[in-house]
């Protein structure tokens, strides 16, 4: 029986080197990225089905060994080899190193390896287009025999190791079942994207980088649980680079195993035994069956919720009459014979041109152009009107006639139309964004950077609208644009610090004009003041002196008459009125004789009335 399962587990290990090549040749020509990631699990398998082979090679020397040691002991009194301890016995010395030192080594490799896998090949497939399969039939036909092949050689091997002498069976056994299964998910993903299901093959290659990392998280928890179990002398230890997981993938039908034992470890009894548990086994896969059935018929009930339409495709195909369900319950036939597409038709729905949104950002008020807005932003082109042509300046003839602009351009549409939006596009919601973002590019190139950082905001928004709308209804999208806002307009980051400078220069020549322009105004208003002042004053002066001048006229009239009537009295008053002008404010000194006694009195007291002295005495008219 040793032997047996030596070739066994000799053929276990070869067949999964020869079966993870095939696969991934085949997986390399066809394209195919879950054949590329199935192999690397034939490659685990392979490895750690030729440690389990060692290990059984192992074993069996040291059984050979025991078997001869007992021989020699028995026919005759060799005392001295029992003394000779480990170096009577090298076999056995031979497997207790292999199992102390080498298999958690190879432990430690194996998750390493997993673990690299998982991160090159997770990293790989997020960058992985989808391409048509090379040679489908080809690929189909071989990893299906292949598939085949495993699975008789696995169920061979996994049965033959449930026997307590071939446990070492079971790590083999169990990646070629696994193998075997992986294969058929292979061939079906093949036959998918054969037949136009683009993401198929792409889903089950990242399904299979899911199971890899929970086979290396499990291989690095049973490491470190078997650093710290404890050691019982005699007991055979623990598979540490086994899979559980992969004998659990391979051998779904081990939980009955699993879950008997449980059963009657907790309730003291064999429970596995009694007729409940016994009819569960064997009726298992009919309640299954009975459930996939009562789940299939709930399909052919379909709810659609508020301000939601759907139409039903019957095997591939809308039904005939176009009909459109409606918020309610509705019967249809049961999946996959028909399906139903729902559109939020009453939603207003929306997305981005420009601009990434991040989180991060959510909620600020205030930004600088200095600093990201969002998580990513794309620099858009738009007209400069500082471009001069025609002019004999060859600096200004290779000024670019374009500058950088960056805008965030939310664009919100709502579905009028359902049917246009399933049936005439397959990505319509793509196909729109893209619609946008070229009626953008197209309107910002011949708009001017500081019209549309300015006042023709709203303009261009119109603009904008309108174009979107109008190239939508040209491709039938079914489609009602409702808004396209211009908001965070500013120039790329790495140019905001310059262009904040070449603003800050214009504004501070725009105040200098203001302040000139209101210089200008206060001077002007003041010299139009003063011109007004000065001709008022001459206009005055004029009539002053006219006035004086018709005055000085009559008074040398009056004179005249004055002086015919008494010309002595009118010059002795004359020179007396021009020596009282005259001394007025001077001081006057009165010199007397020296040589007389007469005394002088000055009557300084009021006189009377000049007015009435000055009267002239009109003689009464003669007869």
């Amino acid at each position: 029986m040793e032997r047996n399962s030596q070739k066994i587990g000799l053929i276990n290990f070869l067949v999964l080197l020869l079966a993870g090549a095939i696969l991934f040749v085949l997986a390399r020509v066809s394209h195919t990225f879950s054949g590329q990631v199935g192999s690397v699990f034939f490659g685990i398998g392979f490895l750690c089905a030729l440690v389990s082979y060692l290990q059984m090679r192992l074993e069996e020397r040291e059984q050979l060994e025991k078997l001869e040691f007992d021989e020699l002991a028995r026919e005759k009194n060799a005392a001295s080899l029992f003394s000779a301890g480990a170096e009577a016995l090298p076999a056995r010395h031979s497997r207790e190193q292999f199992e102390r030192y080498f298999l958690p080594i190879f432990t430690v490799v194996l998750f390493i390896l997993q673990a690299a896998a998982v991160y090159f090949l997770w990293k790989w497939l997020r960058k992985a287009t989808v391409v048509a399969p090379a040679q489908p039939m080809v690929v189909l036909s071989l990893v299906g025999v292949n598939a085949l092949i495993l699975f008789l050689l696995g169920k061979y091997a996994a049965n033959l190791a449930r026997l307590g002498e071939n446990r070492l069976l079971r790590p083999g056994g169990s990646f070629l079942v696994f193998g075997a299964y992986v294969s058929a998910a292979i061939v079906i993903a093949v036959g998918l994207l054969w037949g136009g299901v683009q993401q198929a093959d792409l889903y089950l290659a990242r399904a299979l980088c899911v199971i890899l990392a929970l086979i290396a998280v499990e291989t690095l928890v049973s490491l470190i649980f078997e650093m710290y179990r404890p050691r019982v002398r005699g007991q055979a230890a623990r598979l540490v680079y086994e899979s559980r997981l992969v004998g659990l993938l391979g051998q779904p039908e081990g939980i009955f195993t699993t879950a008997a034992q449980a059963l009657d470890y907790q309730f003291g009894f064999k429970v596995s035994e009694t007729w409940f548990y016994r009819f569960l086994e064997r009726a298992l896969a009919w309640i299954i069956l009975v459930q996939l059935l009562v789940l299939l018929f709930s399909t052919s009930f379909v709810f659609i919720g508020p301000g939601e339409q759907a139409v039903i495709e019957r095997f591939g195909k809308p039904l005939a009459g176009g009909k459109i369900l409606n918020p309610g319950p509705h019967i249809k036939m049961p999946w996959p014979i028909d399906k139903v597409y729902r559109v939020r038709t009453d939603e207003i729905q929306r997305f981005n041109v420009g601009f990434v949104a991040d989180e991060q950002h959510a909620g600020k008020e205030t930004v600088l152009w200095t600093v990201s807005h969002y998580k990513e932003e794309f620099n858009l082109l738009v007209a400069s009107r500082d471009q001069q042509a025609g002019t004999n300046n060859p600096a200004a003839d290779q000024s670019v006639p374009v500058d950088l602009l960056t805008v965030s351009i939310p664009v919100q549409f709502q579905i009028k139309d359902i049917k246009a939006w399933v049936y005439n596009y397959t990505d319509a919601a793509s196909l729109l964004e893209k619609i946008a973002t070229r009626e953008v590019i197209r309107f910002l190139v011949g708009a001017d950077i500081f019209d549309i950082m300015s006042s023709g905001r709203a303009h261009a928004s119109e603009q904008l609208k309108k174009l979107i709308q109008e190239r939508s209804d040209e491709l039938k999208l079914g489609v009602n644009i409702i808004f396209v806002g211009l908001q965070d307009i500013h120039p790329p980051i790495k140019v905001a610090p310059s262009y904040e400078s070449v603003i800050a220069v214009r504004q501070e020549n725009e105040a200098k004009l203001r302040t000139a322009e209101g210089y200008a105004a206060r001077n002007l208003s003041l010299s139009r003041a003063v011109a007004q002042r000065l001709i008022h004053e001459a206009q005055s002066y004029k009539n002053r002196k006219i006035s004086g001048a018709q005055a000085q006229a009559a008074q040398y009239a009056n004179q005249v008459m004055a002086y015919k009537a008494s010309p002595e009295v009118f010059m002795q008053r004359a020179y007396l009125n021009a020596f009282s002008v005259g001394s007025t404010n001077s001081r006057k000194y009165v010199i007397t004789s020296t040589n007389t006694d007469e005394v002088i009195t000055l009557n300084l007291e009021d006189k009377v009335r000049r007015e009435l002295l000055d009267t002239i005495a009109v003689p009464p008219p003669k007869n």
